[in-house]
């Protein structure tokens, strides 16, 4: 018999589902409009709002019931006014890694995207990486500068025992599939004994990391667009980095391998990636899991399958990734915690 408080439960819970992607949606208007840093100059009514964004005042309104509705904003219904709590605005605006509100665009991206997606799930194959391209590379880039800039010494290569040291002494160190090579700069920027090599298979990307060298007045770092598949195994690498990056490769079995080959015998391969278990039933409670889940299911996954490559997913998981990374040869992998909860780090050595 069917347990009809249960069924409007679950009907609430939809409402709720729709109410998110609603919001997704609008949280990127925000983003994109300077609503948030308008409204964090203070408190305002949608007139004096607009005003600061410049923007009609009529879409900022309607705007804005669903802001507030939806919790983002506070409202006083005597004066008409809207505030953005003090609270709610570094997680919608700012330079931090906390500012999570880039994530509505990528999101919104994948969105454009669904009807290609269907038909994977009819007849196969996968949605290629260069139908995501530009603006995939562009908001990534838009979401990783800012945790780079805040964590990428601090809280990835810090708590890696003996690493600064090396780092400070001079190592060669090689960033795959680097993107627009943000962290392979601000890696040659704080280390300017060590050389640092960026590789990624988008050639606008690696543009525009050797733009930023440059920029940076950098002598010690350098970009290449290459297919991580095809990693160089001479010179040997001291240590070669991965942020978010092998497990939507291709043939991630074979980049590891690579990668093992290229390490000198001391090396280090510092992979950054998802802090899951590989097994469904231990990520239920997760908070994260069913927006990564997505995410695999509407990018990483399938650009791995539209090259007939494995797959592999975004929660793939650390039991998976410890028995791939023992089978590519490094005997020695820890696991760390890192600044952000959806992510550890693996501390890979030969």
């Amino acid at each position: 018999m069917l347990d009809e408080a249960r069924s409007r439960e679950f009907g609430r819970q939809l409402v709720g589902i729709y109410s998110g992607a609603v919001l997704t949606n609008l949280i990127g208007v925000g983003h994109e409009t300077g609503l948030f840093e308008a409204a964090a100059e203070g408190r305002a009514t949608s007139v004096e709002l607009a005003q600061r964004a410049q923007l009609e005042e009529r879409y900022v309104r309607e705007w804005l019931g669903a802001m507030t509705a939806g919790g983002v904003f506070n409202y006083d219904a005597d004066t008409g006014v809207y505030e953005l709590p003090p609270e709610h605005a570094p997680w919608l605006m700012g330079r931090t890694a906390r500012n999570a509100a880039p994530m509505s665009q990528i999101l919104n991206h994948f969105g454009t995207l669904l009807p290609r997606l269907i038909e994977c799930f009819r007849s196969g194959g996968g949605v290629p990486y260069g139908m995501f391209r530009p603006q995939f590379t562009d908001r990534m880039d838009d979401v990783w500068r800012r945790i780079y800039d805040e964590h990428l010494v601090d809280g990835f290569i810090a708590p890696v025992a003996g690493l600064p040291e090396r780092l400070h002494a001079g190592i060669l160190v090689a960033d795959i599939g680097c993107g627009t090579g943000h962290a392979a700069n601000l890696l040659g920027r704080a280390f300017p004994s060590s050389n640092v090599v960026g590789y990624d298979i988008a050639p606008d990307a690696i543009a525009a990391a050797t733009a930023e060298a440059e920029a940076m007045a950098l002598s010690n770092a350098r970009f290449e667009v290459l297919d991580v598949a095809r990693l160089p195994t001479e010179p040997k690498i001291d240590l070669i980095m991965a942020f978010d990056a092998i497990h939507d490769q291709v043939d991630p079995a074979g980049v590891l391998g690579n990668v093992r080959r290229a390490l000198a015998d001391d090396g280090l391969f510092l992979m950054i990636d998802f802090k899951f278990s590989s097994n469904l039933e231990d990520n239920i409670d997760n908070p994260f899991a069913p927006l990564y889940y997505g995410i695999s299911t509407m990018h990483c996954m399938t650009i791995s399958l539209a090259e007939g490559g494995a797959g592999l997913g975004t929660i793939w998981g650390i039991q998976t990734a410890r028995r791939m990374l023992a089978d590519a040869g490094f005997s020695d992998v820890e696991v760390l915690d890192s600044p952000r909860p959806q992510n550890c780090i693996y501390v890979c050595r030969p």
